[in-house]
């Protein structure tokens, strides 16, 4: 491996942990920025889905056995810290909820798993939460001036959109700009840097939110929102890998499971939740991506 290629990989192995300090270190001018998520869910989106070949996606009993493990360990979540309070419960669940990464396929292949797999599951899981999302945004009554129709109307609106678009814009480009869609298929380490600056954005976003709303009273919420996300973060990886050993595949399971969306997450805590149900998604950011950081350095240190 060459001097470049090596300085390379180091700074792939350490973009994480350098964007999370880095949103923390600037958090007072991410206000700026915040506009550029869902643009970035959007662009990471289509990205990701351009590596998909129309006859690789495949949903089979791998993707199937996920996304009921991930939905109905949502749901637990859910119903299980109900009875804590409906910012905790609600904040907690959005860390099952959301989708896969859109970098977990660039992440899976870094640690030697399937991509396609990962990918597949990745688009399935977009277009469930798609579909079911504003249903159960809306139930949860976050708008109280709102009737349920109106609720679910706004919140579809903008996460329907946000979701199936990148999926249509993929086909389009394979059909009428073939070049611009194999340059982007080939090119899926745009899709990891994009996460680094929408990650550098989001925890920044966060830490702002934290140091000018929060209150002291509401310091037992927050503890159990971030000791909430470490759970389910770990318990994700582990069953994700659990379901993967069925398959021989325990890499793409854990990260099909473990590695959230959190910028879509923090951007529907922000948007349609009490806005500190924001603080879970925001420490899942941190827990997700110590776990991938380590899996990275452990894998390329490997013998």
């Amino acid at each position: 491996m060459s001097h470049h290629q090596k300085l390379r990989q180091t700074i792939k192995d350490w973009m994480l942990p350098i964007a999370m300090a880095g949103g923390v270190v600037f958090y007072k001018w991410m206000g700026h920025l915040t506009f550029l998520s869902p643009y970035l869910i959007f662009c990471m989106l289509t990205v990701t889905y351009c590596r998909i070949e129309p006859r690789d996606f495949k949903i089979g009993k791998f993707q199937w056995v996920l996304l009921a493990a991930q939905m109905a360990f949502a749901a637990l979540a859910y119903f299980a810290l109900r009875p804590f309070g409906a910012t905790v419960a609600s904040g907690v669940f959005l860390c099952v909820f959301v989708p896969t990464a859109t970098a977990a396929p660039v992440i899976t292949g870094m640690l030697g798993g399937s991509i396609t797999r990962v990918a597949t599951y990745s688009l399935l899981c977009n277009i469930v939460v798609a579909c079911a999302g504003p249903v159960v945004l809306a139930a949860m009554g976050v708008h109280p001036d709102m009737t349920f129709l109106e609720s679910f109307r706004m919140i579809c609106s903008s996460v329907m959109p946000l979701l199936i678009m990148p999926i249509i814009t993929a086909l389009i480009l394979r059909y009428t700009f073939r070049k611009v869609h194999d340059w982007l298929a080939s090119s899926q380490s745009i899709s990891f840097y994009m996460w680094a600056v929408a990650l550098f954005i989001v925890v920044g976003a966060s830490v702002s939110f934290i140091i000018n709303n929060v209150k002291v009273e509401r310091m037992s919420e927050i503890a159990a929102l971030v000791a909430g996300s470490l759970v389910v973060c770990l318990l994700q990886f582990y069953m994700g890998r659990k379901v993967g050993g069925r398959f021989n595949d325990k890499v793409s399971g854990g990260q099909s499971l473990g590695q959230k969306n959190t910028v879509l997450a923090i951007w529907l805590a922000l948007a349609y939740l009490d806005p500190i149900t924001s603080i879970a998604p925001a420490a899942y950011v941190a827990w997700h991506n110590i776990v991938n950081s380590w899996q990275i350095l452990h894998h390329h240190h490997q013998p």
